[in-house]
Protein backbone atom coordinates (compact mmCIF):
# COMPACT_ATOMS: atom_id res chain seq x y z
CA UNK A 1 0.00 0.00 0.00
CA UNK A 2 3.09 2.76 0.43
CA UNK A 3 5.15 1.89 -2.48
CA UNK A 4 1.27 2.40 -4.24
CA UNK A 5 0.83 5.44 -2.01
CA UNK A 6 4.38 6.87 -3.17
CA UNK A 7 3.94 6.27 -6.86
CA UNK A 8 0.64 8.50 -6.58
CA UNK A 9 2.56 10.94 -4.82
CA UNK A 10 4.96 11.34 -8.35
CA UNK A 11 2.04 11.89 -10.35
CA UNK A 12 1.85 15.31 -12.36
CA UNK A 13 -0.21 18.41 -11.33
CA UNK A 14 -2.34 17.89 -14.89
CA UNK A 15 -4.02 14.43 -13.24
CA UNK A 16 -4.24 16.36 -9.97
CA UNK A 17 -6.62 18.94 -12.06
CA UNK A 18 -8.67 16.63 -13.70
CA UNK A 19 -11.88 16.59 -12.90
CA UNK A 20 -12.08 12.86 -13.02
CA UNK A 21 -9.99 13.55 -9.54
CA UNK A 22 -11.78 15.87 -8.29
CA UNK A 23 -15.13 14.01 -8.72
CA UNK A 24 -13.37 11.48 -6.73
CA UNK A 25 -12.09 13.66 -4.04
CA UNK A 26 -15.46 15.03 -3.60
CA UNK A 27 -16.92 11.51 -3.02
CA UNK A 28 -14.52 9.09 -1.75
CA UNK A 29 -11.81 11.49 -0.34
CA UNK A 30 -9.24 8.30 -0.74
CA UNK A 31 -6.28 9.07 -2.87
CA UNK A 32 -3.34 10.28 -2.40
CA UNK A 33 -1.81 12.59 -4.98
CA UNK A 34 1.35 14.71 -4.38
CA UNK A 35 1.52 17.90 -6.27
CA UNK A 36 3.25 16.97 -9.81
CA UNK A 37 6.54 17.14 -10.56
CA UNK A 38 7.62 20.08 -12.33
CA UNK A 39 6.98 19.09 -15.96
CA UNK A 40 10.19 21.49 -17.13
CA UNK A 41 13.81 20.00 -17.76
CA UNK A 42 15.88 19.29 -15.15
CA UNK A 43 19.02 21.00 -15.23
CA UNK A 44 21.60 19.54 -17.32
CA UNK A 45 24.64 18.42 -15.07
CA UNK A 46 27.43 20.54 -15.33
CA UNK A 47 29.99 20.41 -17.80
CA UNK A 48 33.54 20.70 -16.62
CA UNK A 49 35.28 23.53 -17.37
CA UNK A 50 32.02 25.21 -18.25
CA UNK A 51 30.80 29.00 -16.63
CA UNK A 52 28.73 28.79 -13.72
CA UNK A 53 24.65 29.79 -13.87
CA UNK A 54 24.75 34.03 -13.43
CA UNK A 55 23.41 34.39 -10.24
CA UNK A 56 20.23 36.25 -9.44
CA UNK A 57 20.10 39.96 -8.53
CA UNK A 58 22.71 40.98 -6.18
CA UNK A 59 24.81 37.83 -6.94
CA UNK A 60 21.85 35.97 -4.98
CA UNK A 61 21.43 32.70 -6.54
CA UNK A 62 17.98 31.87 -8.27
CA UNK A 63 17.05 29.38 -5.68
CA UNK A 64 17.93 32.60 -2.46
CA UNK A 65 15.97 34.58 -4.59
CA UNK A 66 12.68 32.70 -5.00
CA UNK A 67 12.73 32.58 -0.87
CA UNK A 68 12.96 35.88 -1.13
CA UNK A 69 10.14 36.77 -3.24
CA UNK A 70 8.19 34.17 -1.24
CA UNK A 71 9.04 35.87 2.05
CA UNK A 72 7.72 38.66 1.32
CA UNK A 73 4.35 38.11 -0.43
CA UNK A 74 4.18 35.83 2.80
CA UNK A 75 4.80 39.08 4.73
CA UNK A 76 2.18 40.83 2.07
CA UNK A 77 -0.20 37.96 2.97
CA UNK A 78 -0.25 38.69 6.56
CA UNK A 79 -0.46 42.46 6.19
CA UNK A 80 -3.41 41.83 3.78
CA UNK A 81 -5.37 39.67 6.83
CA UNK A 82 -4.88 42.46 9.21
CA UNK A 83 -6.13 44.84 6.31
CA UNK A 84 -9.19 42.51 5.81
CA UNK A 85 -10.00 42.23 9.89
CA UNK A 86 -9.87 45.82 10.28
CA UNK A 87 -12.22 46.39 7.47
CA UNK A 88 -14.40 44.11 8.60
CA UNK A 89 -14.60 45.43 11.98
CA UNK A 90 -14.83 49.12 10.25
CA UNK A 91 -18.27 48.35 9.18
CA UNK A 92 -19.18 46.84 12.22
CA UNK A 93 -18.69 49.86 14.15
CA UNK A 94 -19.85 51.94 11.31
CA UNK A 95 -23.23 49.81 11.08
CA UNK A 96 -23.20 50.09 14.98
CA UNK A 97 -22.76 53.69 14.90
CA UNK A 98 -25.67 54.06 12.68
CA UNK A 99 -27.61 52.30 15.19
CA UNK A 100 -27.27 54.62 17.79
CA UNK A 101 -27.92 57.43 15.94
CA UNK A 102 -31.07 56.29 15.30
CA UNK A 103 -31.41 55.11 18.94
CA UNK A 104 -30.95 58.76 19.58
CA UNK A 105 -33.02 60.28 16.97
CA UNK A 106 -35.66 57.90 18.64
CA UNK A 107 -34.74 58.84 22.17
CA UNK A 108 -34.99 62.79 22.01
CA UNK A 109 -38.49 62.04 20.06
CA UNK A 110 -39.68 60.91 23.22
CA UNK A 111 -37.95 63.09 25.21
CA UNK A 112 -40.35 65.66 23.42
CA UNK A 113 -43.51 63.72 23.82
CA UNK A 114 -42.65 63.30 27.53
CA UNK A 115 -41.93 67.11 28.09
CA UNK A 116 -45.05 67.88 26.16
CA UNK A 117 -47.30 65.97 28.27
CA UNK A 118 -45.96 67.44 31.20
CA UNK A 119 -46.37 71.26 30.16
CA UNK A 120 -49.79 69.97 29.25
CA UNK A 121 -50.31 68.66 32.51
CA UNK A 122 -48.65 72.08 34.23
CA UNK A 123 -50.99 74.18 32.32
CA UNK A 124 -54.17 72.43 32.95
CA UNK A 125 -53.10 72.85 36.93
CA UNK A 126 -52.73 76.21 36.54
CA UNK A 127 -56.10 76.77 34.79
CA UNK A 128 -57.27 75.01 37.83
CA UNK A 129 -56.12 77.31 40.51
CA UNK A 130 -53.12 75.11 40.91
CA UNK A 131 -54.62 71.75 42.10
CA UNK A 132 -55.32 69.28 39.71
CA UNK A 133 -59.22 68.12 39.74
CA UNK A 134 -58.72 65.03 41.75
CA UNK A 135 -57.43 67.17 44.67
CA UNK A 136 -60.38 69.24 43.98
CA UNK A 137 -62.60 66.38 44.73
CA UNK A 138 -60.29 64.75 47.54
CA UNK A 139 -61.21 68.09 49.40
CA UNK A 140 -64.75 67.40 49.04
CA UNK A 141 -67.56 67.56 51.72
CA UNK A 142 -69.22 65.02 49.39
CA UNK A 143 -67.96 61.32 50.74
CA UNK A 144 -68.76 59.90 47.42
CA UNK A 145 -67.10 62.85 45.88
CA UNK A 146 -64.06 62.81 48.08
CA UNK A 147 -63.26 58.60 47.48
CA UNK A 148 -63.82 58.79 43.51
CA UNK A 149 -61.63 62.59 44.16
CA UNK A 150 -58.65 60.52 46.31
CA UNK A 151 -58.93 57.64 43.72
CA UNK A 152 -58.28 60.30 41.07
CA UNK A 153 -55.65 61.74 42.68
CA UNK A 154 -53.72 58.67 43.01
CA UNK A 155 -53.67 58.05 39.63
CA UNK A 156 -52.86 61.13 38.84
CA UNK A 157 -49.79 61.31 41.25
CA UNK A 158 -49.09 58.03 39.29
CA UNK A 159 -48.88 58.73 36.32
CA UNK A 160 -46.69 62.17 36.92
CA UNK A 161 -44.66 60.04 38.91
CA UNK A 162 -44.40 57.20 35.76
CA UNK A 163 -43.73 60.07 33.00
CA UNK A 164 -40.83 61.69 35.29
CA UNK A 165 -39.65 58.27 35.87
CA UNK A 166 -39.83 57.50 32.08
CA UNK A 167 -38.33 60.77 31.41
CA UNK A 168 -35.34 60.04 33.57
CA UNK A 169 -34.97 56.70 32.14
CA UNK A 170 -34.56 58.01 28.30
CA UNK A 171 -32.45 60.98 29.20
CA UNK A 172 -29.95 58.56 30.70
CA UNK A 173 -30.34 56.33 27.91
CA UNK A 174 -29.81 58.95 25.54
CA UNK A 175 -26.35 59.52 27.72
CA UNK A 176 -25.47 56.12 27.45
CA UNK A 177 -25.51 56.14 23.76
CA UNK A 178 -23.76 59.39 22.98
CA UNK A 179 -20.60 58.19 25.29
CA UNK A 180 -21.09 54.20 23.40
CA UNK A 181 -21.16 56.32 20.27
CA UNK A 182 -17.60 58.06 21.46
CA UNK A 183 -16.42 54.50 21.74
CA UNK A 184 -17.41 53.11 18.33
CA UNK A 185 -15.88 56.49 16.79
CA UNK A 186 -13.11 55.89 18.78
CA UNK A 187 -12.89 52.28 17.59
CA UNK A 188 -13.88 53.10 13.74
CA UNK A 189 -10.28 55.51 13.70
CA UNK A 190 -8.42 52.82 15.07
CA UNK A 191 -9.37 50.67 12.50
CA UNK A 192 -9.04 53.02 9.75
CA UNK A 193 -5.54 53.60 11.06
CA UNK A 194 -4.64 49.69 10.91
CA UNK A 195 -6.01 49.63 7.28
CA UNK A 196 -3.67 52.21 6.37
CA UNK A 197 -0.68 51.00 7.91
CA UNK A 198 -1.34 47.52 6.79
CA UNK A 199 -2.38 48.58 3.41
CA UNK A 200 0.85 50.51 3.39
CA UNK A 201 2.94 47.00 4.32
CA UNK A 202 0.84 45.25 1.36
CA UNK A 203 2.05 47.36 -0.97
CA UNK A 204 5.59 47.88 0.15
CA UNK A 205 5.98 44.20 0.08
CA UNK A 206 4.62 43.61 -3.16
CA UNK A 207 6.35 46.34 -4.77
CA UNK A 208 9.71 44.69 -3.38
CA UNK A 209 8.51 41.20 -4.40
CA UNK A 210 7.95 42.84 -7.82
CA UNK A 211 11.23 45.07 -8.06
CA UNK A 212 13.43 41.25 -7.59
CA UNK A 213 11.21 39.67 -9.83
CA UNK A 214 11.26 42.26 -12.59
CA UNK A 215 15.12 42.05 -12.52
CA UNK A 216 14.91 38.40 -14.20
CA UNK A 217 15.70 37.42 -17.28
CA UNK A 218 12.58 35.80 -18.94
CA UNK A 219 14.41 32.65 -18.94
CA UNK A 220 15.20 33.03 -15.29
CA UNK A 221 11.39 34.02 -14.85
CA UNK A 222 10.66 30.58 -16.06
CA UNK A 223 12.74 28.87 -13.86
CA UNK A 224 11.96 30.76 -11.41
CA UNK A 225 8.46 29.09 -11.50
CA UNK A 226 9.83 25.73 -12.02
CA UNK A 227 11.58 26.39 -8.42
CA UNK A 228 8.18 26.91 -6.82
CA UNK A 229 6.87 23.79 -8.22
CA UNK A 230 10.08 21.39 -7.22
CA UNK A 231 9.84 23.22 -3.83
CA UNK A 232 5.70 22.45 -3.50
CA UNK A 233 6.48 19.40 -4.84
CA UNK A 234 9.12 18.71 -2.31
CA UNK A 235 7.38 19.90 0.59
CA UNK A 236 3.86 17.45 -0.45
CA UNK A 237 6.36 14.44 -0.69
CA UNK A 238 7.54 14.93 2.85
CA UNK A 239 4.29 15.52 4.14
CA UNK A 240 2.99 12.40 2.34
CA UNK A 241 5.93 10.41 3.26
CA UNK A 242 4.58 10.87 7.27
CA UNK A 243 1.48 8.82 6.68
CA UNK A 244 -0.67 12.04 7.20
CA UNK A 245 -2.80 10.64 4.49
CA UNK A 246 -3.43 6.66 5.26
CA UNK A 247 -6.50 7.35 7.05
CA UNK A 248 -8.14 10.24 5.20
CA UNK A 249 -10.94 8.91 3.91
CA UNK A 250 -13.75 11.57 4.64
CA UNK A 251 -16.88 12.43 2.63
CA UNK A 252 -17.70 15.98 1.44
CA UNK A 253 -20.94 16.88 2.66
CA UNK A 254 -23.64 18.46 0.17
CA UNK A 255 -22.20 22.08 1.70
CA UNK A 256 -18.94 20.68 0.87
CA UNK A 257 -19.48 19.91 -2.02
CA UNK A 258 -21.14 23.11 -2.94
CA UNK A 259 -18.56 25.16 -1.60
CA UNK A 260 -15.67 22.84 -3.40
CA UNK A 261 -17.30 22.90 -6.86
CA UNK A 262 -17.46 27.03 -6.49
CA UNK A 263 -13.50 27.21 -5.12
CA UNK A 264 -12.47 25.20 -7.61
CA UNK A 265 -14.55 27.31 -10.44
CA UNK A 266 -12.69 29.93 -9.39
CA UNK A 267 -9.49 28.46 -10.93
CA UNK A 268 -7.16 30.52 -13.56
CA UNK A 269 -8.85 33.84 -11.55
CA UNK A 270 -6.00 36.49 -10.21
CA UNK A 271 -5.01 36.99 -7.04
CA UNK A 272 -5.39 40.36 -5.78
CA UNK A 273 -5.33 41.08 -2.37
CA UNK A 274 -8.23 42.48 -0.45
CA UNK A 275 -10.32 40.85 -3.02
CA UNK A 276 -13.47 38.89 -2.94
CA UNK A 277 -14.45 38.21 -6.15
CA UNK A 278 -16.45 37.90 -8.65
CA UNK A 279 -13.06 38.45 -11.07
CA UNK A 280 -10.46 38.23 -8.87
CA UNK A 281 -9.59 36.84 -4.91
CA UNK A 282 -7.03 36.85 -2.22
CA UNK A 283 -7.13 33.33 0.23
CA UNK A 284 -9.58 34.24 2.89
CA UNK A 285 -11.68 35.93 0.16
CA UNK A 286 -11.91 32.66 -2.18
CA UNK A 287 -12.73 30.53 1.18
CA UNK A 288 -14.98 32.82 2.49
CA UNK A 289 -17.32 33.25 -1.02
CA UNK A 290 -16.79 29.79 -1.12
CA UNK A 291 -18.96 28.93 1.85
CA UNK A 292 -21.19 31.32 1.49
CA UNK A 293 -21.88 30.35 -1.76
CA UNK A 294 -22.89 26.82 -0.34
CA UNK A 295 -25.02 28.35 2.06
CA UNK A 296 -22.85 29.26 5.66
CA UNK A 297 -21.20 32.05 6.51
CA UNK A 298 -18.12 32.26 8.07
CA UNK A 299 -14.99 34.81 9.21
CA UNK A 300 -13.63 36.79 6.18
CA UNK A 301 -9.73 36.41 7.37
CA UNK A 302 -7.75 33.03 7.74
CA UNK A 303 -7.39 34.05 11.11
CA UNK A 304 -10.66 34.48 12.02
CA UNK A 305 -11.37 31.58 10.67
CA UNK A 306 -8.82 29.54 12.21
CA UNK A 307 -10.08 31.22 15.79
CA UNK A 308 -13.88 30.71 15.28
CA UNK A 309 -14.25 27.69 13.55
CA UNK A 310 -13.86 23.94 15.19
CA UNK A 311 -10.62 22.19 14.76
CA UNK A 312 -9.94 18.65 13.24
CA UNK A 313 -7.60 16.29 13.05
CA UNK A 314 -5.67 15.84 9.66
CA UNK A 315 -6.88 12.78 9.58
CA UNK A 316 -10.75 13.14 10.10
CA UNK A 317 -10.43 16.17 6.70
CA UNK A 318 -12.90 15.99 4.32
CA UNK A 319 -13.49 18.45 0.95
CA UNK A 320 -14.77 21.40 1.71
CA UNK A 321 -12.57 21.85 5.15
CA UNK A 322 -10.11 24.52 5.27
CA UNK A 323 -6.07 24.42 5.42
CA UNK A 324 -4.71 26.94 7.70
CA UNK A 325 -0.98 27.80 7.00
CA UNK A 326 2.22 28.86 8.31
CA UNK A 327 2.77 29.84 12.60
CA UNK A 328 0.59 33.25 11.97
CA UNK A 329 -2.26 31.66 10.23
CA UNK A 330 -1.65 34.07 6.83
CA UNK A 331 -2.41 31.99 4.03
CA UNK A 332 -5.66 29.66 3.84
CA UNK A 333 -6.68 26.92 1.36
CA UNK A 334 -9.85 24.67 0.96
CA UNK A 335 -8.85 20.29 0.73
CA UNK A 336 -10.88 19.06 -2.45
CA UNK A 337 -9.61 15.42 -1.62
CA UNK A 338 -6.90 13.47 -3.43
CA UNK A 339 -4.73 14.85 -1.26
CA UNK A 340 -4.37 18.26 -2.65
CA UNK A 341 -5.78 21.89 -2.06
CA UNK A 342 -7.41 25.15 -4.18
CA UNK A 343 -6.20 28.44 -3.06
CA UNK A 344 -5.57 31.69 -4.20
CA UNK A 345 -1.62 31.65 -3.93
CA UNK A 346 -0.46 34.91 -4.02
CA UNK A 347 -0.14 38.43 -6.31
CA UNK A 348 1.09 37.54 -9.56
CA UNK A 349 -0.36 33.81 -9.59
CA UNK A 350 -3.95 32.61 -10.22
CA UNK A 351 -6.52 30.42 -8.19
CA UNK A 352 -4.85 27.58 -8.92
CA UNK A 353 -4.69 23.95 -7.26
CA UNK A 354 -1.84 22.34 -5.56
CA UNK A 355 -0.60 19.74 -2.89
CA UNK A 356 -2.42 19.77 1.02
CA UNK A 357 0.74 19.55 2.20
CA UNK A 358 3.16 21.77 -0.07
CA UNK A 359 3.11 24.49 2.77
CA UNK A 360 3.63 24.31 6.50
CA UNK A 361 0.02 23.67 8.19
CA UNK A 362 -1.36 25.11 11.29
CA UNK A 363 -4.42 23.51 11.56
CA UNK A 364 -7.56 22.59 9.55
CA UNK A 365 -11.03 23.52 10.60
CA UNK A 366 -14.59 23.01 9.52
CA UNK A 367 -17.33 25.58 8.51
CA UNK A 368 -20.07 22.76 8.34
CA UNK A 369 -19.47 21.15 11.58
Amino acid sequence: MGSVRRRRGASSLVLLCAMAVLTAGLTTGTAYAAPAAPGAPAPAPAVPGAPAPAPGPGGKSLEQVRKDIEELYRQAGTATDAFNLAEVETKAQSDKIVEIANLIVAGKERIATLKSRAGAAARAQYRAGGLPPGARLALSDDPNQFLDGADRLRQGEKAASDLLSELDRTQTDLQRYAEEASERWQKLEANRVKQEESKKQIEEKIKAAEELESKLEAEEKARLIQLEQEAQYRAQTAWLSTGAMKDVNGKATDAGKRAVQFATAQMGKPYKWGAVGPDSFDCSGLTSQAWRAAGRGIPRTSQEQLRLLPKIAVKDMRPGDLIIYFDDASHVGMYVGDGAMVHAPRPGRNVTMAGAGSMPIKAVVRPDA
